[in-house]
């Protein structure tokens, strides 16, 4: 039976996190699938571009998951930490497909392509920056109602906020958060972290705006 193209996606993602993109072959992505890279070639040209489409995969479920949470109530630092923990609920689901993507953004800066290689480079990062800047534009917004610290630099700030999200693509291990509510705890834990850095001071006894605490994190 010829795998489907997202069967093909979701093995050459686990092959390109395992393994990296220059390490990993077309025939590794069959073995895996248990199939001939024959099969593969069917719906790809090469390995690049097959590494390219996880790109696009990957990206288009970090949006996806963020979109939605912009939707959520309370002040602009609440859904900035709504946004947060989508995308590092996101990561930890897909954490495949978001390897590969930051292999993406290492490649761009320093990989040798070809000049079509390069463009579709281009266009993946352009997708990361339109990522990026949901993000920066909610900061905006919660520094502009006072619940962001006032003298703090939006761009770098959201820089490091999902720094601080997409490290857990080196440290986080699936096979130990198998079930949802570890997911969950793991999410609420990283994002108030985050979020607790950057969250305007308040006055003692006032009640702080962002993700309820919950016991267990």
């Amino acid at each position: 039976m010829t795998p489907s193209k997202q069967e093909i996606l979701e093995q050459a993602a686990a092959c390109f996190m395992e393994q990296g993109f220059h390490a990993t072959s077309i025939d590794d992505v069959a073995r895996r699938l248990g199939a001939t890279k024959g099969r593969i070639y069917h719906h790809y040209a090469s390995k690049i571009d097959l590494f390219f489409d996880v790109h696009r995969e990957g990206m288009r479920r970090l949006f996806e998951a963020v979109e939605p949470a912009r939707e959520a109530g309370g002040d602009a630092m609440t859904v900035l930490a709504a946004m947060l923990r989508a995308h590092a609920m996101a990561v930890l689901t897909h954490h495949t497909f978001e390897s590969v993507v930051a292999q993406g953004v290492q490649m761009h800066r320093f990989g040798a392509t070809t000049p079509a290689q390069r463009q579709t480079l281009d266009e993946l990062i352009a997708s990361r920056d339109r990522f990026e800047q949901l993000f920066k534009d909610q900061a905006q917004a919660a520094r502009d109602d006072g619940s962001l610290a006032p003298d703090l630099d939006v761009s770098v700030a959201v820089k490091t906020l999902l720094g601080g999200i997409q490290w857990s693509l080196i440290w986080y291990r699936p096979e130990a958060d198998r079930d949802a509510a570890s997911k969950d705890r793991l999410a609420d834990a990283m994002v108030r972290t985050l979020v607790d850095g950057v969250r305007r001071r308040r006055e003692a006894g006032q009640v702080k705006p962002g993700l309820p605490r919950r016991s267990g994190t």
